[in-house]
């Protein structure tokens, strides 16, 4: 029997506030996030009565791409579960090459809003991959229970984002709303990427510090290379390590990884303000002062702010904030008002991600700028400080052996003078 559906797309503006919802002011002019996002809501009817193996949504646009919903009732090579997927429509039909990544949420909604059942997931989508999803996206025994309403009617929700790739620099990835939603369910496990990352890049200059000839070494050589040496090591144009960046921290099919983009583009963003010396952007999660600033941003380059050994030494004992311990939020807000009663929670978090973003960031370029430039250079000096001294050991053994064969030629000259006065003084007549 085929059921009947009602169906519906919208399109959710977002606001803007400084740095977590503003876009690049350098952006090339192409479509923003929040016009590569849209929400569509799928209702069958009578879904207890279908009989059909899968089910189609009708197709819906987002991002200049169309989609459609793909349910199993009965699961898709499995028993007793619904299966669901968000498929490119007509992908046979797309030029050939074309790829894309979206994230996308799908949701079956039960009366009681905090029981939905929701699934994120992260996709490049491509001609051999142009559906994705969860083959047990929920039990069926549970389907029934809240899910499908008095009138026999399931409802789906999807959100798609299309996502613009910019492999140059940390980018915005999220419509606004949306991104909020996300930063509830994935907070810490952010934190969590971009503290281990602190932390391991932190751990590898403390082992430096810790030893103490390597580090005594290393400060000798620093001290001794000349201002515009040290002025030359400690920047680094930021096209080169942004790039490096986005590599680093954008892992496909990792859903956290819109996030810590979003995370990583507002800590960029900050620390420009910041070299600016725009007002307002230097407070921390408490409203104390941030801590010291490790790199600033001159037009194009990333310069180092400090005396490399004092930065050196911040970096690997200066923690990021207090972690969030508060675990996933609860994901419903109330859309008839457009007000989210956690509203303090969500500006807390704004600034919470925004300065991991910013340490992160730092401590990204400090690591960078160390050991391609900075350890280079005190490679080189040593490996230079190594020669003079081969060169003068081994002018110092030519000198002793040519005293040693001065003083042996002196010797035998003394010995021949001997031997030829001797037969003189031997045929005198006493």
């Amino acid at each position: 029997m085929a059921a009947n559906v009602s169906e519906d797309s919208v399109h959710v503006p977002s606001t803007s506030p400084p740095y977590w919802d503003a876009d690049d002011s350098d952006d090339d002019g192409g479509p923003k996030p929040e016009e590569l996002y849209a929400k569509y809501t799928w209702r069958i009817d009578k879904f207890s009565q279908i009989k059909k193996r899968e089910l189609r949504s009708n197709a819906f646009e987002v991002g200049g791409y169309n989609w459609y919903i793909l349910i199993y009732p009965q699961g898709c090579d499995v028993c007793n579960h619904l299966s669901l997927f968000l498929c490119v429509a007509n992908h046979d039909k797309l030029l050939p090459g074309w790829s894309h990544f979206a994230q996308f949420t799908i949701a079956v909604v039960n009366k009681d809003a905090k029981k939905s059942k929701y699934s994120d997931t992260l996709h490049r989508f491509w001609k051999k991959e142009h559906d994705w999803g969860w083959k047990k996206f929920m039990e069926l025994s549970k389907v029934s229970d809240g899910f499908v309403d008095a009138d026999d009617v399931l409802t789906i929700k999807a959100q798609v984002q299309v996502i613009r790739e910019k492999a140059d620099r940390p980018f915005r990835c999220l419509d606004c709303a949306y991104r909020r939603e996300l930063v509830r369910v994935y907070l810490t496990n952010v934190e969590q990427i971009c503290r281990r990352f602190v932390e391991e890049r932190g751990g590898k200059l403390g082992k430096l510090i810790e030893d103490k000839a390597r580090w005594s070494s290393f400060c000798a050589i620093w001290l001794g290379m000349d201002q515009n040496t040290r002025r030359r090591v400690s920047r680094e144009k930021k096209e080169m390590i942004l790039k490096v960046v986005v590599k680093h921290f954008f892992i496909e099919k990792e859903v956290t990884s819109t996030l810590v983009m979003d995370s990583l583009y507002s800590g960029l963003k900050a620390l420009e303000g910041q070299s600016k010396g725009k007002k307002g952007t230097e407070k921390s999660l408490e409203g104390e002062d941030t801590p010291a600033p490790i790199v600033r941003v001159e037009k194009d380059v990333f310069v180092l702010v400090d005396d490399v050994l004092l930065l050196l030494e911040k970096a690997a004992m200066e923690p990021l904030p207090p972690k969030d311990d508060k675990g996933p939020q609860n994901r419903t807000m109330d859309e008839d008002s457009g007000e989210d009663p956690n509203k303090d929670s969500i500006e807390c978090d704004k600034r919470r991600l925004t300065e991991i973003g910013r340490r992160t960031v730092e401590i990204f370029v400090l690591s960078h700028i160390f050991s391609n430039k900075i350890e280079v250079a005190y490679q080189e000096a040593l490996a230079l400080k190594r020669q003079e001294e081969l060169i003068r050991e081994e002018e110092a053994a030519w000198l002793a052996e040519s005293e040693k064969a001065k003083r042996g030629a002196g010797d035998k000259d003394k010995k021949s003078k001997k031997k030829q006065v001797a037969p003189y003084y031997a045929t005198i007549d006493f």
